[in-house]
């Protein structure tokens, strides 16, 4: 296979990156070091066929979306994600705006958290990586359109929306008002910081237009960094889960890594342990 093609680009990736990278176990039955097909295919979201038909030659336009999908997916550098979109024939994201490639070293991190439920959001607060901890305690958001993975959606819903929910069940903040006022405020720092952003300018405007209490609060003019509080998380498989939300900053692009703990030694860390092994419950019918 040419190595220098998308296809065998992607597929010498996906050789290099071992199982244990990623948080998967190797297994004894691998007759190779690297991820399986399936295993790619299912960090990035894409289906197997879609993979087996990148590597093959098959398909070799991928959109913007699955590229950085991909990209996040196999733990690329900034670099090479750049080198993932030209030879698919997109133009890398240009600087300036809101980033929501993980780097790998904060992958790496990200990977040995374990069974702890961690998710990534864009400086946009729209969800762009998450574990499958995070979609056991709250549900698989993966049903809901990228673009509509948005916290700021889910929080302050619009009437031209499509009922985005990244969380299939309650999830009740301790102090509503305080949480709400610090995403609008860190949304307006962000709209400074990636000025060149549409996606985000277009965002705010939705929601000026179409969510009062969103519109007053960007009135206020409050401009922080937002760290969470306590969350109750009413899980329909195991009830009521008190847990702590922290959310850690990277400087650099503005990623926020949000993080839920239980109390060591309370019921709550019983509860969680239990939903973990659950697993993504389905979610039932609105």
């Amino acid at each position: 296979m040419n190595e220098t093609t998308l296809g065998g680009t992607i597929r010498t990736w996906r050789d290099r990156l071992a199982p244990a990278d990623v948080g998967l176990p190797a297994g004894r039955s691998r007759r190779a070091a690297g991820l399986r097909r399936e295993e790619l295919a299912d960090l990035a979201g894409v289906s197997v066929d879609y993979v087996v038909r990148l590597e093959q030659g098959r398909s070799t336009t991928p959109s913007a979306q699955v590229a950085g999908s991909l990209a996040r997916a196999l733990q690329l550098s900034r670099e090479e994600r750049d080198h993932l979109f030209r030879l698919a024939g997109l133009q890398p994201p240009a600087d300036g705006l809101v980033p929501d490639h993980i780097p790998p070293g904060m992958q790496r991190v990200l990977t040995r958290l374990g069974e702890t439920p961690v998710a990534v959001f864009a400086a946009d607060w729209r969800l762009v990586w998450w574990n499958r901890s995070w979609a056991s305690l709250l549900g698989d958001p993966s049903s809901v359109a990228p673009r509509e993975r948005s916290l700021v959606l889910t929080r302050f819903p619009t009437a031209d929306g499509d009922g985005a929910r990244l969380a299939r069940w309650p999830v009740v903040t301790e102090d509503r008002d305080a949480s709400d006022r610090a995403i609008v405020a860190d949304l307006r720092r962000a709209s400074v910081r990636f000025p060149a952003d549409r996606a985000l300018a277009d965002l705010i405007a939705r929601l000026l237009t179409g969510n009062a209490r969103f519109a007053e609060l960007w009135d206020a003019g409050e401009v922080r960094g937002h760290t969470e509080d306590r969350k109750v998380i009413r899980h329909p498989a195991v009830g009521d889960l008190t847990l702590d939300c922290d959310v850690l900053h990277d400087s650099d692009t503005d990623l926020k890594v949000v993080i839920y703990t239980a109390r060591p030694g309370s019921a709550d860390e019983s509860k969680l342990a239990l939903a973990l092994v659950q697993g993504v419950v389905p979610q039932a019918a609105d």
